[in-house]
């Protein structure tokens, strides 16, 4: 089956992130596998802003995957939605999902090493990264806070490890502003 377009950016480099390749890593390196969320809900493409509002209520989450036919195209964010609110003061249910979704999404696959998931993060600006299976159907998620509560539990920050400094670098480079506020008048 061909890969969805969406999966990753087509300039992404494949020795980031790519779950063909072969890990130079240590075996003892954590795995995405380690710390994702398993067994996310996602919205389909039909549905509108109303019900990944509420999934994201439900699974006290802040983005909800897009899916068609269980491959994803897409991700949708509590901000996304908030936004398509304001702009377009319709109700929620009157948005479709595929109107506000961000569909230049990046993956990863379970098996990848936690370090490239983390630097994909930082490139990309995002809290949050999909995780795919080698059909790119969607099997868990893994979250800025996963990576935070992984490494505290592993004891990583208290070692001073370079594991612990990539982590707070990755931290501020996402948070980091890609443009000058803009003010509405």
């Amino acid at each position: 089956m061909a890969k969805s377009k969406t999966a990753r950016p087509r300039n992404m480099k494949a020795s980031t992130i790519d779950g063909d390749a072969v890990s130079q890593e240590s075996p003892t390196r954590l795995r995405v596998q380690d710390l994702m969320t398993g067994s996310p809900r996602s919205c389909g493409v039909g549905h509108s802003a109303n019900e990944a509002a509420r999934i994201m209520w439900e699974r006290d989450c802040g983005a909800v995957p897009v899916t068609d036919e269980g491959r994803v195209v897409g991700i949708v964010t509590d901000r996304d939605i908030c936004m398509a609110a304001y702009f377009q003061g319709v109700p929620l249910a009157s948005i479709g999902i595929i109107q506000v979704m961000t569909r230049d999404v990046c993956t990863c696959r379970a098996s990848d090493d936690v370090g490239a998931a983390e630097q994909l993060m930082r490139e990309r600006q995002v809290n949050r990264l999909p995780v795919v299976d080698d059909q790119d159907v969607l099997v868990g998620m893994l979250s800025l806070c996963d990576l935070t509560q992984g490494v505290t539990r592993a004891g990583i920050l208290q070692q001073r490890t370079d594991q612990g400094q990539t982590l707070l670098e990755t931290v501020a480079a996402i948070h980091e502003p890609r443009a000058p506020a803009r003010l509405v008048p």
